[in-house]
């Protein structure tokens, strides 16, 4: 069992849009976050399996950034 982050955001219809970053094109959507999250897990597991999971990575945390947008 490998634990991975998920990067939730929310789009501009209102669904969840879900990546785990360190697995390489892997993304999923749900129309509630539970359901993105069970989405999320059938893809990070075919993802996992069709890559070289690297067990260095580790999640650090996330900040925001304000930057002006001229």
């Amino acid at each position: 069992m490998k634990n991975f982050t998920v990067y939730i955001e929310k789009d501009e219809d209102g669904v969840f849009v879900g990546s785990v970053p360190s697995l390489p094109g892997c993304y999923s959507q749900g129309v509630t976050v539970d359901e993105l999250l069970a989405n999320m897990q059938e893809v990070a597991a075919l993802c996992a399996r069709n890559q070289d999971v690297a067990d260095t990575a580790e999640f650090v945390g996330v900040q925001n950034l304000s930057v002006s947008v001229a």
